[in-house]
Parts: structure tokens; sequence; C-alpha cells
């Protein structure tokens, strides 16, 4: 009897070592799969932040700022673009400590508004290049201030002609649209380029982040969207001061393109370049020498375009919303097959200052792409020939022709293009390719042309 209770407790005390072991082979598996678990939520922690800190980057945003992720509200529309803002509302500012970044001797004060004076910038990768032929160009040296822009439609709001540091500019009322008249009501090519200058203005931008955009719709009227078939619809591109935004829904899938670059954001009043290329189906945007948007196929050709400004808040009074030196060109072939068919490349793209030779910095484009076609083809070599309109004495245009042209040439040498390749010609107003009486005729005749040789 005893002998069998020993046995029972031996096999008793086995089978429990069993048991513990079976539990502490699952304890070790579970703290196996926790430690697992520790890990992976560690490095989804470590994700999340760093997600967290390059949006507040991006954004330039302090984790002490209330956000207000409610969509913008149109007057009767509510979100008219099909996109949501993010209104970013820094409970702290102070008016007083906001200004006292820019001092006196930074500015340049133009009635109530203060501009910062602008400096030329590399634009190393630039490569944006205008159009060959000039249809729309208004640099609005002939209108009159307080007046409509005499080569614009109005379709919604109001804008009106002004002095701006200057400058003649089109200054528009909240939410006001304008379109260049034109002849047709379908006026844009199957390749083409859009250009002008758009003011940003630090009184709007100190509290808010995306409240200050330029939309440009490609159809009729002040529409929310444009339906070019059942299955697609479109919203107004948006400009920024820092990058682009275009919403759309192509053949039933939602897409997105958007860009912005960091270090263009800041806060001071500031002139930004707009340049717009579409070639077919690809649209590229620039906002400066950045390129923000590069879209492969657009999904259908547009026609017309219209230039909104947009702020918000709605009934803020003290702010400028401005355009100025718009131009629409009709695209053309790449720069080395003119070269090859023509005998040379007839550009409109490079501009300088009035009655002067500086160049201005969106000319980088053109300059930057015929360097690296001389690079890459070493046996061309080009007379740079000047061109002007017949503003002025004959006299002077040749001088300023020939100046230009030997600024051009200046600047291929710094990129490296060896000066004998390079011979230089003033031919002021003397061979106009257009009429002179037109503001598109004359851009049309200040050119610079690169002669094979």
């Amino acid at each position: 009897m005893k002998s069998r209770i020993i046995i029972f407790l031996i096999f008793s005390i086995l089978n429990g070592f069993v048991s513990h072991a079976q539990i502490f082979k699952k304890i070790k598996k579970r703290a196996e799969e926790a430690a697992k678990e520790t890990v992976l939520r560690k490095v989804e922690e470590k994700t999340t932040e760093k997600t967290e800190k390059a949006m507040d980057t991006l954004l330039n945003v302090d984790k002490k700022l209330k956000k207000n992720k409610d969509s913008i509200e149109n007057d009767t529309t509510g979100n008219e673009d099909g996109i949501e803002y993010e209104n970013t509302l820094n409970d702290n500012t102070n008016d007083d400590e906001n200004e006292s970044e820019f001092g006196d001797s930074a500015i340049e004060t133009v009635g109530e508004t203060a501009v910062s004076p602008q400096t030329n910038k590399p634009w190393s990768k630039y490569n944006f290049v205008a159009g060959d032929h000039i249809i729309f160009h208004d640099d609005l040296s002939h209108e009159e201030s307080g007046e409509f822009p005499s080569r614009w439609d109005l379709i919604r709001g109001n804008a009106e002609n002004a002095s701006f540091n200057n400058e003649n500019i089109i200054n528009l009322e909240n939410e006001s649209i304008i379109t260049p008249l034109m002849e047709t009501d379908e006026y844009l090519p199957e390749v083409f380029t859009i250009e002008f200058d758009a003011f940003f203005d630090r009184e709007i931008m100190k509290n808010y982040l995306y409240n200050q955009v330029f939309k440009l719709r490609f159809w009729d009227g002040n529409s929310h969207s444009r339906f070019p078939n059942n299955e697609s619809t479109y919203y107004p591109l948006h400009i920024y001061r820092f990058g682009a935004f275009l919403n759309a829904k192509i053949k039933g899938q939602d897409r997105q393109f958007k860009n912005f670059e960091e270090s263009m954001m800041g806060m001071e009043p500031v002139w930004k370049h707009i340049a717009i290329a579409f070639n077919k189906r690809a649209l590229k945007v620039f906002v400066d020498e950045y390129r923000a948007l590069n879209i492969p196929n657009l999904g259908f050709m547009p026609k017309k375009v219209s230039i909104e400004g947009y702020t918000h808040p709605h009934g803020k009074e003290n702010f400028t919303i401005a355009i100025k030196n718009i131009r629409i060109a009709e695209g053309g072939k790449k720069l080395y097959d003119r070269v090859l068919t023509d005998g040379k490349i007839v550009t409109r793209g490079i501009l300088f200052d009035i009655n002067k030779s500086s160049i201005k910095p969106e000319s980088s484009g053109v300059i930057n792409e015929i360097a690296k076609m001389m690079q890459e083809h070493p046996d061309l070599k080009f007379r740079i020939e000047g061109h002007t309109d017949s503003d002025g004495s004959e006299t002077h245009n040749n001088q300023l022709s020939e100046q230009r042209a030997n600024a051009v040439k200046q600047a291929l040498i710094n990129l490296n293009i060896d000066a004998s390749r390079m011979t230089v010609k003033g031919m002021g107003e003397s061979v106009p390719v257009s009429d002179n009486n037109t503001p598109e005729g004359k851009a049309n005749n200040r050119r610079v042309e690169f002669v094979k040789i």
C-alpha cells in the first residue's frame, strides 16, 4: 500500500514538473511575443515621432499652436476646392513683436505696406523654358491707377491697377477672379507656358499658414470644379508662396498632387515668380526656382486660364493681393532641335530689367539649358544677338541690345562655357519679327537669338 502511495506521489510530482514545464514554455513564448510587441511598438512610436517632427518642420508649426482642422467656408458653397485646409492660429502672437523682426533698414515702405528688397538667387537647377511665341503679354506699363486693367475681363469681385513699390500691379480684392481678354474663347495651344509674379503679404501670413493662395482655373467661369468627362473632376490649381497643390479625380481615382518647400515659407512680404509649363498632357509648376509640381498626365487639355486671389480669414482689410508681368506663350521644339532645323535658337525667356542689361533670375531656366546643351555638344558655337522693340532711340537700342548680349555671354561663361565659342552682336530694333504696335508684338521683338556659327 505504501509503495503504491509512493509511486502515485512520484507520478504526481513528475506530472507537475511537466505541467510547470509547459507553463514555463507558454510564459516564455508569451514573453517573447510581448518583447516583439514592445519592439514593434517602440519602432512605431519612433516612426510616428519622426513623422510628426517632419510635419512640424514642414509646416513650421510650434507644438503650442492651436490647430483648427475645419474646412475654409465659402460664402455659399463651403469647401469649394475639394480639399481640407488647416488653419494654424498662434494664440500667443504679438503684433508688435512680429513687426520688430524687421528693422527699418531692411524694408522699403510703400504706403502702409512694408516690402523687403529682392535679391537674385543662383537658380542653378531651374530648367523652365518659356514658349517661343508670346500670345498674351501685359506689363501694365500704360495702365492708369484706380482703373480696371484694360486687357482683362472680370469674372468675380473687383480688381484695379495700382502703383506698388514704383511698379504697376493688378491689385485684387479677396476672391476676385480675372481672365485675359483674348480674341477667341479657347486660346491655349497644346504646348504653352504661363508666367506671372505674385505678391505674398506678410500681414496675412503671420498668423495663418494656408491662408494666401492664387488659384488658377483652366475653364470658363468661377465654378469650383470642372468635369471634362463622366469619370474625372478637377479643382483649381493652388499656388502658395512655398509650393503648389492640385486636387482631382481622374478616371474615378482620387489624386492629389502637392509639393511644399520648407525653406520658402517665411513671413516677410515677397514677390514670387510663378511659371507653368504644359506639353500636350504633362504639367509643371515652378515657384521661383523650386519645381513644385510635375504631373506627367493631367488628363485634360486646358483651353483658357483665369487667376483668383484668395485669403483666409475673410474680411481682413489691410493686405495686398497683387500680380504683375503676366505672359502666356506658345511652346515649341527642344533647344537642340531648333539648332538642327533652324540653325539658331530664338528665345524670349531671357528677361532684363527695364532699359538695363541686368538679367532677371527667372531667365536662368533658358540659360541653364543652353549651357547644358553646349556642354553636351562641344562643337557648337554661337553668335549671341540682342534684339529690342522700337521704343527709344535707335542708338540707345543698339547699345542696349549689345550690352544685353554681352550679359548673356558672361552668364554662360560663369557656367563654364568657353568664351571663344561665343561672339556677340547688338541688333537693336533693326530686325523686328512682329508689329511694334501691340504689347505682344513688342514682347516678341524683345528677344535673344543664338545663331550657330
